[in-house]
């Protein structure tokens, strides 16, 4: 009974300790700035999307129709989000991938305008980057990550000689 408890009592230090690691270095990775910081970093246009959770007009930004082989990075932090091989063509008006590099971004639901969907936040800074839906390519994941062009950069493939 004795060596039971020990066992219960060491998993659980263990376990607390583990938890403790993982958040310190989720919390290392993460950019914190005041809104003050973000103002003046971000374009106007940028910090309404990015921090107040805009859109963009469809068809107005830089990407929705950008096909160059490179990845795509968060306009506020550089966190890299989507890998060009993922981009389709949607004719939404905004630049659309069938997915995420894994652990880029973060989800929350929003109930705004009267309707449920999914969020897409950079895991980074939580800057919004758009929306995910489930009406995407169905031949490679179904989804399509709806993202404003101000949210992101492009940053073109190096050539290899």
């Amino acid at each position: 009974m004795n060596k039971l408890l020990m066992i219960i009592a060491l998993l659980g230090i263990f376990s607390c300790q583990a938890q403790e690691k993982s958040k310190s270095v989720k919390n290392k990775a993460m950019v914190n700035k005041t809104e003050e910081e973000w103002q003046k970093q971000l374009t106007p246009q940028q910090y309404d999307v990015l921090r107040n959770k805009g859109t963009e007009r469809a068809f107005t930004g830089e990407y929705w129709n950008h096909f160059e082989k490179g990845h795509y990075v968060c306009a506020a932090c550089g966190n890299v989000l989507f890998d060009s091989k993922t981009k389709f063509k949607s004719d939404c008006g905004w630049p659309s991938f069938d997915q995420a590099i894994k652990g880029s971004v973060i989800y929350q639901t929003d109930k705004t305008f009267g309707m449920t969907r999914t969020e897409v936040m950079c895991a980074k800074c939580h800057g919004h980057l758009g929306h995910v839906f489930d009406d995407g390519p169905l031949e490679t994941t179904g989804k399509r990550f709806c993202t404003n062009s101000v949210s992101i950069k492009f940053v073109k493939d190096e050539v290899k000689q």
